[in-house]
């Protein structure tokens, strides 16, 4: 008999939220209580040859019709123009994990790439858990601004790049504000496949350099962040979308956050996560690394996630403010926070739900909190992008009405280098 409160634990997402993981994780409820059965002797078999890919719940599954593909075909999106989501089972052995080299493939369980040797890695991964304190109140800080092309956007790159690798793709398009495209570029680059890279052109010049140098072609388009990812959806329909946002390996990446955090707080989740929420890459992929996580048996409960935005561009606020179910029209301003200047995100939904279903929140900052934190931050001897100490704005704001006892995790998601500029002004009007 299936215990139907178990599967609404295992696929938190109601039906008929086309924005959201839909109907495909209720579907799936049923699917992964047969499946489980076999699990064992799966995983046996996986541990015996070293083969990773036996895992019966590898399916990507349309978020609006539900359908499902091979994670061999090479697909983005789903034919009827739906968002794939993946239907993935996670194992984590931990006498395993503990022996493995300090990177995001530590978790090699957990990751869908179905052969070794399609990973294109630069040892990126486990970065420092530090403690900061901040208004008296101490709170862990993810260091995620020392990857190698100096943003958490790596930790997604390295595994959709691997599985563009492991799918035969010769030449990928991406559209970024600078760091998702700085990213994919640098792990293009590692796998010899070409990169052509959408950006908007007031992106900070840092990152422009960074892509090309990477040998990437970089295409500045007019305009705002959306009018970008207008412009790349041309040539995404020849050539493989490696998107940060419609790509799903990009999350499952991502997600890796989760299980970096639960390990350094000694196998245990925070009580919250204090995360940016632009497109929602690294808050989406830390809800489904956490409930991962859950559905393992390794934690109890996902933490609650609050989502921090730019106050002049902040539509998910908006629709949480105002209990709204679709994300709303706005008119976004410029911001020094602009890599969550994300006026329409695309899996907006999902992360609006993700939030709702972790009794988390979201909060949204002005600029001249975010130049007071990056000031902050810098006085610590933590060089910071202004969009990374946006962030950290929001943890100020949250910690003004905390629990004295909350376990609090957040992250400096970009370094400083990308905009050396922004920072300059910044710290002449001091």
């Amino acid at each position: 008999m299936i215990d139907t409160e178990k599967e609404k634990r295992n696929f938190p997402f109601e039906k008929g939220d086309q924005g959201g993981f839909i109907g495909f994780l209720t579907y799936w409820g049923l699917f992964s209580h047969v499946v489980k059965q076999l699990q064992t002797f799966s995983i046996s078999i996986q541990q015996g040859f070293g083969f990773r890919g036996v895992n019966p719940l590898n399916r990507l599954v349309c978020s609006r019709c539900a359908r499902q593909f091979s994670p061999g075909e090479k697909l983005w999106s789903c034919p009827c123009g739906g968002l794939l989501d993946l239907a993935f089972e996670s194992v984590f052995p931990i006498e395993k994990i503990k022996k493995r080299r300090p990177t995001l493939w530590r978790y090699r369980e957990a990751i869908p790439i179905l052969k070794d040797e399609s990973i294109l890695t630069f040892d990126e991964g486990f970065t420092p858990l530090l403690p900061l304190v901040l208004n008296g109140k101490e709170v862990w800080m993810k260091q995620d601004h020392l990857f190698p092309t100096g943003s958490y956007k790596d930790r997604g790159a390295s595994v959709l790049m691997s599985k563009v690798k492991e799918l035969g793709i010769s030449r990928v398009v991406e559209d970024s504000s600078g760091n998702a495209g700085c990213a994919i570029a640098a792990y293009s680059a590692r796998g010899g496949i070409r990169s052509e890279i959408y950006v908007p052109e007031n992106t900070s010049p840092g990152k422009l350099a960074q892509i090309e140098s990477y040998g990437a072609v970089l295409k500045k388009i007019p305009g705002s962040r959306e009018d970008t990812a207008r412009a790349v959806w041309e040539a995404a329909q020849k050539d493989y979308y490696a998107s940060h946002s419609w790509n799903v390996y990009f999350f499952h990446g991502t997600k890796t956050f989760a299980f970096e955090v639960w390990e350094q707080l000694e196998w245990k989740a925070p009580d919250t996560l204090i995360l940016p929420a632009g497109n929602g890459t690294l808050l989406l992929g830390a809800f489904i690394g956490f409930n991962e996580l859950m559905e393992a048996g390794m934690i109890r409960e996902i933490p609650k996630i609050v989502g921090v935005q730019s106050s002049h561009c902040a539509p998910l606020a908006k629709a949480f403010r105002e209990g709204l179910k679709d994300i709303p029209k706005i008119q976004a301003q410029d911001t020094l926070a602009e890599g969550i200047a994300i006026a329409e995100p695309v899996r907006g939904k999902q992360v609006l739900e993700a939030v709702k279903k972790s009794g988390g929140a979201f909060l949204s900052v002005n600029d001249e909190e975010v130049k007071r934190s990056l000031r902050f931050a810098s006085g610590k001897g933590f060089y910071l992008e202004p969009t990374a100490a946006a962030t950290l704005a929001g943890v100020s704001q949250y910690l003004r009405n905390s629990d004295p006892e909350e376990i609090i995790v957040s992250v400096f998601t970009g370094h400083g280098l990308k905009a050396t500029e922004k920072i300059l002004k910044i710290l002449g009007e001091a």
